[in-house]
């Protein structure tokens, strides 16, 4: 508040400032003390300067907008520097990479670190789906990760990547245990593949079986079994077609058999192909049999 000026009950001579209430005894205060007799601090110049120059440098930081650096450093270096990172939930994200995210320098100091920014650089990672990262004082930083899960690899032309269930591409495969996924090969493939891959999981003799779901012209599926016959099914009635499979096998064992295709395109037949040595013995067979019957004629 300001200082009001009186003249009243005074010799002009004492005319002065009337002081607020609360600064008349820290006054009174300042008075008794005898600047004279006072003796100066051992090593008071050198304290007076070291003073000087920390404000300086406090200054000098608040006016160049470093003020946070200058925090870091000094905090880092009475105790508070980063030393340990825990990492949980990572599987198929490098620790490396996560800690390259974080951007440690070895002096980091968990004062000034900025873990909404760190969780943001870790959560741009192909496989981070989210990230937390939370301080434990004095030196830990803790950082769980939730990844992306893998439904399926989906090969287009050369390349292979992994997709999550609802098709997204979540990083290029480059082999490893990811290879036991469902393969989803061609144009189109990526977008329906995995309600059919469900689809076909549901059918007795084919589940477990499929080594490839194969998009034809983005119309309709050939199936690829781990034994190497392949399953032809139509553009409609696909699930029809799967049931007649289905039944097939279960009743003459069809896909154990020595062939190499079944073809369920054409609503009113079934085709099945032989392999090429299925087909040579079948021909052979059948040869022998057409020269007994001649042999036994001309007798």
């Amino acid at each position: 508040m300001f200082a009001l000026k009186s003249e009243r009950g005074r010799r002009p001579a004492e005319v002065g400032l009337v002081l607020p209430r609360w600064l008349r005894r820290p006054v009174r205060m300042l008075r008794r003390i005898d600047v004279e007799r006072m003796e100066s601090p051992r090593f008071g110049a050198t304290i007076a300067t070291g003073l000087l120059f920390a404000l300086t440098g406090l200054y000098g930081g608040l006016a160049g907008g470093h003020m946070d650096e200058v925090i870091r450093q000094a905090t880092s270096r009475v105790g508070f520097a980063i030393e340990n990172i825990e990492v949980t939930g990572n599987r198929e994200t490098s620790e490396i990479d996560i800690l390259q995210r974080i951007g440690l320098d070895g002096w980091t100091s968990m004062v000034g670190f900025d873990v909404q920014a760190a969780r943001l650089r870790i959560a741009e990672l192909a496989w981070v789906e989210r990230a937390e990262v939370r301080k434990v004082y004095p030196a830990t930083l803790v950082v769980k990760i939730v990844e992306r899960e893998p439904f399926a690899l989906w090969q287009r032309d050369s390349r292979l990547s992994v997709i999550e269930r609802d098709g997204d591409v979540i990083a290029p495969f480059y082999g490893g245990h990811l290879a036991s996924l469902p393969l989803l090969i061609g144009e189109g493939a990526r977008e329906a593949g995995p309600a059919f891959v469900e689809q076909v999981a549901r059918v007795r003799g084919l589940s477990g079986r499929v080594r490839a779901y194969i998009r034809v012209a983005d119309r309709r599926w050939d199936l690829r079994l781990d034994n190497g016959i392949t399953i032809r099914l139509p553009e409609r009635n696909v699930e029809a077609a799967l049931a007649e499979v289905s039944r097939l096998d279960g009743q003459y064992a069809l896909l154990s058999r020595d062939i190499e295709s079944v073809d369920l395109r054409l609503a009113d037949r079934l085709v099945v192909a032989l392999t090429p040595e299925s087909a040579e013995k079948r021909a052979a067979a059948f040869e022998d049999m057409l020269s007994q019957r001649r042999g036994g004629a001309s007798i």
